[in-house]
């Protein structure tokens, strides 16, 4: 279940969007300003609103650590600030001072993009405040654009309904139109879908539109074999145009927003429907999930933002993991497809079935078996299931304990007492990703990406939601 724990009613105009960060979340208005609240009780910050831009301001996003925030407005800038001073660090302006309707930083904080109204897309040095790369789309407005997980690729969107895809050096490799009355939003799903040999990897893309749809698409992009952008499915439930949409930090559910003033929640292992919520009352403008996945905000032309939380009671298990509560074992062939293809391993889906692969024999693969019986060559993809079918025995052993899942350590798959953020997004527990960072530098435990800081931040809202729960399962 998910439940409305908070209204947040300060704008004094539309919302027109919302970002967290670890500690905080940032709304932004047409009223020109920006309000921080702190995740930990919702009271705002000393230091907001925040006041520079002279028209309405269309988006505010944080950097990966946090620490810098940056908003875009109708007056032609893109303004960075210092997100727990208020303090103003950087004022960019879009050349030709055209309107900027959105931005984003780079996974790794080096970059920030912004795209215009005339169709500009610039990619500044959030270090130096310089210009660093510029390009253009020809038809409409850039309203939408997101890196990839890995920040090689730069996705934007635009009001003619094209995606246009950019490399790190902002050379077009690829334009279509997604969307025929234009697109709205577009994001990454965090993770990679799977990883192979040279680097190959496969990411998880959404974008939604006045069409009424939201469709997913899978990317891949490296030097040596090229780039490709590749339509999956379309996911329906809205009647009206929507106008944004938003992975949860695992990638497992999608959150969109319409002008017919619902969001619905998506699975998206199922592509089903896990949630609509009804409360605003006027068009919803923007979504978007904290990066532990147990709150989600939503702002709208009602000049509110909602603050929702997952029922800690019975957390969100969508999806596969609904499954997993009737163990793996029993899943039949067509259940181990469906795992496969949520795993962004569609290619083996038919050797799996050719071997009458259901969860019994799942779960007793081995790298040997891979290669031997099922003649998987590939090493890389042989790891990547096998680190696939082990997360799946650890979601196994958490379910059959009853800790809900975002109560576990990534590293050490026990309840964590300590819970802090990374750079990464994900929550770990202190002493375990304290040893992590010293025995294997900068690399991610989840992601296996460089982390863009070494900084842990206390999740006191994680921690808060570990301490009801154990009141309320332990005597």
């Amino acid at each position: 279940m998910v439940k409305l724990i908070r209204t947040l009613a300060d704008h004094g105009d539309d919302v027109s969007c919302c970002a967290f960060s670890p500690s905080l979340l940032a709304t932004c208005s047409l009223d020109k300003t920006i309000r921080l609240y702190s995740l930990s009780d919702f009271a705002e910050l000393p230091h907001s609103p925040l006041k520079f831009h002279t028209y309405a301001v269309h988006c505010c996003c944080f950097s990966p650590s946090g620490h810098v925030l940056a908003s875009c407005s109708t007056d032609g800038t893109t303004v960075l600030w210092g997100a727990h001073s208020g303090q103003s660090l950087a004022v960019m302006e879009q050349p030709g001072g055209s309107p900027v309707r959105i931005c984003c930083f780079s996974p790794d904080s080096a970059y920030l993009a912004s795209g215009a109204a005339d169709g500009s897309v610039v990619l500044w040095n959030a270090q130096s405040y310089k210009l660093y790369r510029c390009g253009s789309v020809k038809d409409g407005s850039l309203v939408a654009c997101a890196f990839s997980p890995d920040g090689s690729l730069l996705v934007t969107g635009s009001s003619g309904g094209d995606l246009t895809v950019w490399d790190d050096r902002m050379r077009c490799l690829h334009s279509e139109k997604a969307h025929d009355l234009g697109i709205t939003c577009c994001d990454f799903a965090p993770q990679p879908l799977s990883g192979g040999e040279q680097g190959f990897q496969f990411y998880r893309l959404a974008s939604c539109g006045q069409d009424c749809e939201i469709k997913l698409w899978l990317v891949s992009f490296t030097r040596a074999l090229g780039f490709e952008l590749k339509y999956k499915s379309t996911l329906r439930g809205h009647c009206a145009p929507i106008l944004a949409c938003a992975f949860s930090h695992d990638g497992q559910m999608l959150v969109s927003g319409s002008v017919d003033k619902s969001v619905i929640i998506y699975d998206i292992a199922t592509q089903s429907v896990l949630h609509t919520l009804t409360q605003h009352t006027r068009y919803v403008t923007t979504c978007a999930f904290a990066p532990n996945t147990l709150l989600l905000a939503t702002g709208s032309m009602d000049k509110t933002v909602n603050i929702w939380q997952f029922d800690l009671e019975t957390p969100y298990q969508g999806g596969m993991n609904d499954q997993l509560k009737q163990l793996v074992e029993d899943w039949s062939e067509e259940d181990v497809s469906t795992w496969l293809r949520a795993q962004g391993l569609e290619d083996l889906v038919g050797i799996f079935q050719m071997n009458n692969i259901d969860g019994k024999e799942l779960l007793h693969l081995t790298k040997e078996s891979l290669a031997g019986d099922l003649k998987i060559e590939s090493l890389g993809l042989r790891s990547k299931v096998m680190r696939s079918i082990e997360e799946l025995r650890a979601k196994m052993d958490s379910l059959s304990s009853g800790i809900p899942d975002e109560f576990i350590c990534p590293i050490t798959r026990e309840l964590m007492k300590d819970p802090v953020i990374a750079s990464d997004g994900y929550s770990y527990e202190r002493e375990a990703m304290e040893n992590w960072i010293h025995k294997k530098k900068r690399t991610s435990p989840m992601t296996n990406l460089v982390l863009p800081s070494l900084v842990l931040t206390p999740n006191r809202t994680l921690k808060m939601a570990i301490n009801r729960w154990l009141e309320t399962h332990q005597k």
